[in-house]
């Protein structure tokens, strides 16, 4: 690349072999249309399908802006960005899934508003093509983090998204394993904006997202930003404490002062109240323990992704 670029589009691919030829022949005309110097980086999340083979024929037509990082292995969206975000070149830095339902056409609505001087966009879906059960399932997380975390987001599932330098460069910085990027972005953001886009039907294939791994993105985004789990948990169990006194001082009063469960008193209430408070205990030492894994994680140092090879012309 003979010039520094002025804009970085990164792009996590896994299993898009049916997607990227429409993708290359969307994006390009978009970003040579811009007027500014760019690189568009790609990053090979283990795909299993022809995407990397398809990605080098890109690489080979146009070396001047296509970069691409392999991984030897599946480790995730989010790896695979923050392995570009380390390798990125440009000022302004837009993040773009490869599936096409967020269209690069609505790229330049990002750059509008980055221009304005916000150093974070992140983009609100118009017209969601998703399924009913995922479009308020998408609702109801974004409810419960509203109330839990300081992260202010319309939608934090629109992976449209772009940043200035500064905050790209704290987020590589923060050395974060699980974590939810955009989130992250928000809080080293000191002007952040939204705007709305299209939401395409996905172009082919399916989506790469379970329905647990969403569950397990958005329970990362909730415990990665805040204690609020925690204290909630403190709350509820000092609450079902107290129920349970009371429920225990009313049998006593009804056996012993109104004589009153003489054949249901006994064992089976006392068990009944062990069993609830067990359960109580139960959710404790796992919300204990997730705080616990996700700070072993970090101080174990371990590599959180393995680079095969990086296509790129210097």
């Amino acid at each position: 690349m003979s010039a520094t670029p002025q804009l970085s589009i990164v792009i996590p691919v896994y299993n898009e072999e049916l997607n990227l030829p429409t993708l290359f022949a969307r994006l390009f005309p978009v970003l040579d249309g811009l007027g500014r110097r760019y690189e568009v980086v790609f990053t090979n999340d283990g795909s299993a399908d022809r995407s990397f083979q398809l990605l080098q024929a890109q690489h080979k037509a146009r070396p001047d802006v296509v970069r691409v990082i392999d991984f030897n292995a599946n480790y995730g969206q989010h790896m695979a960005i923050m392995a570009a975000f380390e390798r990125v070149r440009g000022e302004v830095i837009v993040t773009l899934d490869a599936d096409l339902q967020n269209p690069p056409e609505e790229i330049p609505k990002l750059l509008a508003l980055m221009d304005e001087g916000h150093d974070y966009v992140g983009a609100y879906r118009v017209d969601r093509q998703d399924s009913f059960f995922r479009t308020y399932a998408s609702k109801l997380i974004n409810f419960v983090r509203e109330r839990t975390t300081s992260i202010k987001m319309t939608d934090q599932g629109c992976m449209l998204r772009a940043y200035n330098r500064a905050v790209v460069d704290a987020i590589v910085r923060s050395g974060a394993i699980n974590t939810f990027i955009p989130a992250l972005a928000y809080s080293f953001s000191s002007k952040p904006g939204e705007v709305g886009v299209k939401h395409e039907e996905r172009h082919a294939g399916v989506s790469n997202y379970s329905f647990y791994q969403l569950i397990r993105l958005n329970f990362d985004l909730i415990t990665g930003f805040s204690l609020a789990p925690l204290q909630y948990f403190t709350m509820f169990a000092m609450l079902s404490s107290a129920g349970s006194l009371g429920l225990v001082a009313l049998l006593f009063y009804r056996r012993f002062v109104l004589n009153l469960d003489r054949e249901t008193f006994g064992v089976f209430t006392l068990f009944g109240i062990l069993f609830f408070l067990l359960s109580v205990a139960m959710i404790g030492i796992g919300l204990i323990g997730e705080y616990v894994g996700r700070t072993y994680q970090v101080v174990r140092a371990r590599q959180r992704y393995h680079v095969r090879e990086i296509l790129e012309t210097k």
